[in-house]
């Protein structure tokens, strides 16, 4: 199956319109937001639906499925009013600490017995009191780990797991969850992407998970990471990147 990762397109995400191939499944890790804060409810909820209706009108991915960062900060103060809202968009998935089970058909038709679970998880170390921050290894970001189910095929999840495609480029100090980690090593999905870490953007394969930091903006919020592109097979865990 071919599946493009992107994330933390913060409001430019109209720059990756050359850059999507298309395929079975097109995920956004979140970040599709540039704000954080919350001075502005009008001006965000705008930007919001930008985003909701730019992603709806991709038409060459038969699922599109989004999570939120600490830049989508309506998405957890509002998120009743912003699920009515994305009722009206019914090309696309958004997850919040849920999972959606994927089924897709066969290259001659057939519909496949196997399927795709996937689970999004938005959470992050709290960092300058943005959204979807709890404290760093305390108890409520300890549960939220561990609402992640087995069984996941896919993990989407803002923040990277501690030690993986976690630095920025010229620190040495790793950015990522500690308790997603260890997670992630009980549950043992076979990818896990996120973002969050812009300068993380990369791939990485460790215990046979393919670890994919999709973030799309550098440092300095330029568009500079196209989207990765792979062709997957589930059955073996081997992935191929498409140029």
């Amino acid at each position: 199956m071919r599946i493009t990762f992107t994330s933390d397109t913060h409001s430019k995400h109209t720059k990756l319109n050359q850059e999507l191939p298309g395929g079975l499944l097109l995920i956004h890790a979140g970040d599709f937001m540039h704000a954080g804060d919350f001075m502005n409810t009008g001006y965000y909820e705008h930007e919001a639906l930008n985003f909701f209706e730019w992603f709806n009108k991709i038409d060459n991915y038969d699922y599109k499925i989004f999570i939120s960062g600490n830049h989508d900060r309506l998405m957890e103060t509002e998120l009743d009013s912003m699920k009515n809202l994305l009722m009206n968009f019914k090309t696309i998935d958004y997850l919040q600490d849920e999972e959606l089970t994927m089924y897709f058909d066969g290259h001659n038709g057939d519909r496949l017995e196997e399927n795709v679970r996937i689970y999004g998880f938005p959470w992050q170390p709290e960092f300058n009191k943005w959204a979807f921050n709890l404290p760093r290894n305390g108890i409520e970001l300890q549960e939220k780990c561990s609402s992640i189910p087995l069984n996941i095929d896919i993990l989407i999840s803002h923040s990277p797991a501690f030690g993986h495609l976690d630095q920025i480029v010229g620190q040495t100090e790793h950015l990522g969850c500690e308790l997603l980690a260890t997670r992630i090593n009980e549950i043992k999905p076979k990818i896990h992407v996120c973002g969050h870490i812009h300068s993380g953007y990369g791939y990485k394969f460790h215990n046979n998970i393919h670890y994919i930091n999709a973030a799309a903006l550098n440092e300095r919020y330029q568009y500079t990471n196209k989207p990765l592109t792979i062709d997957w097979d589930k059955s073996t865990n081997n992935l191929q990147f498409v140029m």
